[in-house]
């Protein structure tokens, strides 16, 4: 495909996806400027990076640190500086690597994590954004804290001044309605908000279940193949 037919087609997919971001909102009573659409550029060249940049998403998602450098590298080669946010289960070994570029480490779950990036970010010209990542079913291999271990890992993050506590993530359980498990993340994030009143993101929804999380107060959502097509291998 040309670069122009592969940016029309990311024209037409984003098109849909703000649509539908529009009319999760109004469904919610909610403004569409509420909702901050993250593409997850995994397994995508950065010259998809690159025209979605042009298209105007300000917010890009990667999983995997190797692949994630490189592209960065090329982003920014290409002219263009979006909000990096890593959304993968992150090593402490990788934490440096990772810190090279993320502006939001998404999947923050255990106080030794928090501990490891406040002693990589300390020093920085601004604090990187920690989202304390939920677990809504309680199962550890899936990632994400659970009850009161929420509170131990936050109050890692707020102790540290390399970091900055900004909210949650969540991603709805395997075979669960997403309406319940979002309705529980809101209950959740409503505490976090009342005991830390800066921490109100909340990064949930994707290309599956996107209405639901806006419905329960969703601010982010992580949007990649309504977006960018099916999962190949890196193009």
């Amino acid at each position: 495909m040309t670069d122009a037919g592969r940016r029309a087609e990311l024209a037409a997919n984003l098109e849909r996806v703000r649509e539908r971001i529009a009319q999760a909102c109004a469904a919610a009573g909610r403004p569409p400027d509420s909702v901050t659409l993250t593409a997850v550029t995994k397994t995508y060249p950065a010259s998809d990076v690159l025209l979605l940049a042009g298209l105007g998403v300000t917010d890009v998602a990667e999983n995997r640190d190797q692949e994630a450098s490189a592209k960065v590298d090329a982003v920014r080669a290409g002219g263009a500086r979006p909000r990096w946010h890593f959304v993968g289960q992150l090593q402490r070994n990788k934490v440096k690597s990772v810190l090279g570029y993320a502006d939001v480490v998404e999947s923050v779950d255990s106080v030794r994590l928090a501990d490891a990036l406040g002693r990589a970010a300390a020093g920085r010209e601004e604090p990187l954004e920690a989202l304390i990542q939920v677990s809504l079913d309680g199962d550890p291999a899936r990632g994400g804290v659970f009850g009161d271990d929420l509170w131990r890992v936050s109050d890692a993050v707020t102790s540290s001044e390399g970091l900055r506590l900004g909210g949650l993530m969540a991603v709805a359980p395997l075979g669960e309605d997403p309406g319940a498990a979002f309705a529980r993340l809101a209950e959740i994030a409503g505490q976090m908000a009342s005991r830390y009143p800066g921490a109100t993101t909340v990064s949930a929804g994707m290309s599956g279940d996107l209405e639901a999380a806006v419905r329960y107060g969703a601010t982010h959502v992580r949007i990649g193949t309504s977006l960018l097509g099916m999962r190949n291998s890196l193009r």
